[in-house]
């Protein structure tokens, strides 16, 4: 097809598309744009157009699906936004305010399972939670990598055991 005479079609309907546009959109501004897009769209993918059918069908059709396309995405984006607005600042410190005494409890069960391990399992284990690595710890209590390791898995599953009121509300 030769794109000349064929460009020329499209821009001769120009008018149509833009009253179409209209319909959808309310704006003239957006319809101006939304013109934009389906004759350039159409002028990208003319060579799906069958020669002889009705272009300006085809047009419209490319028009109503750029617009529903676009309406689309926009939704999409602002259910990201609303959803993101669920999480101001406000929400946060009254959530933070109602689990504080749950939290209050949740930390002195915590210091109390940490408080009947041994020093040997609970230092380990405390320094790797303060952000140590196996190495320094090993180094700084003096004893191989591995028993670092061994008594920090130890320390894990008694701690584990001790706060079991805990394992259903947290894994799920």
């Amino acid at each position: 097809m030769n794109s000349i005479p064929f460009n020329n079609q499209i821009c001769e309907l120009r008018g149509s598309l833009q009253q179409f546009a209209i319909n959808f959109t309310k704006n003239s501004e957006d319809a101006s744009d939304l013109v934009q897009d389906t004759m350039i769209k159409a002028i990208r993918y003319s060579y799906l157009y069958k020669e002889g059918t009705n272009l300006k069908g085809w047009l419209f059709t490319i028009l109503k699906n750029t617009f529903i396309n676009d309406y689309r995405k926009a939704v999409r984006k602002q259910a990201v936004v609303e959803t993101t607005d669920d999480l101001t600042s406000q929400h946060l410190q009254v959530s933070a305010s109602t689990n504080n005494s749950t939290n209050k409890f949740i930390r002195e069960d915590i210091n109390l399972a940490l408080s009947c391990l041994q020093p040997e399992y609970s230092v380990p284990f405390l320094r790797y939670f303060e952000g140590y690595k196996y190495h320094e710890i090993a180094e700084e209590m003096n004893m191989p990598i591995g028993t670092v390791k061994t008594r920090i898995h130890i320390a894990r599953k008694l701690l584990k055991a001790n706060l079991t009121m805990y394992s259903e509300e947290y894994t799920n």
